[in-house]
């Protein structure tokens, strides 16, 4: 995810400015969007392992909430049904639970690194160097901070992210 949001910059190398442009934009909305996600499953697979002798209806309702507090605005009408079972389309809480909010730690880490980046790429790329030399020799907090960054999902983490990935798509100002 780090390599990703590092070589951005460079699609011009082997795209039009068009096509890297749009690349670029796709990346980063994909990004806010999968974070979406990931919270909302990760919140949704935590209430049902708290509450094993729920019904299917507040499983229902529960998940309508979250629809609600992390959803992107998009209007279901017609389709409530789907609205209200679109956790199976994700695989994790069937096979692999809570393992979907990995992917959610490392596109924060991946993140910070890439605002890192922006502001100096080759500190950046060293210190993520850096942080692989290792490996999973230690735990996650201390991989982030040899790389530089945080290890923590607080508004002084993630909120810096977003007001940055906000800037970088132009949407300041722009109604969503």
């Amino acid at each position: 995810m780090s390599m990703e949001l590092f070589g951005l910059d460079f699609l011009g190398e082997f795209y039009s400015d068009e096509e890297a442009r749009r690349s670029r934009e796709s990346t980063l909305e994909g990004i806010l969007k999968v974070l979406a996600w990931i919270a909302t499953i990760d919140a949704f697979q935590h209430w049902v392992y708290l509450n094993p002798h729920h019904s299917r209806e507040e499983r229902k309702d529960f998940w309508l909430s979250l629809q609600d507090r992390f959803g992107s605005g998009v209007d279901w009408t017609g389709f409530e049904d789907a609205k209200a079972h679109a956790w199976h389309r994700q695989l994790h809480p069937f096979t692999v639970p809570f393992y979907y909010i990995e992917y959610g730690i490392a596109q924060l880490g991946a993140l910070q690194l890439w605002v890192c980046a922006l502001d100096d790429l080759a500190a950046a790329v060293a210190d993520y160097k850096e942080a692989l030399t290792l490996g999973g020799s230690r735990p996650l907090p201390e991989l982030f901070a040899k790389a530089g960054i945080r290890f923590g999902f607080d508004k002084e983490t993630v909120g810096p992210l977003s007001e940055r990935l906000i800037d970088a798509l132009d949407l300041n100002g722009v109604a969503t």
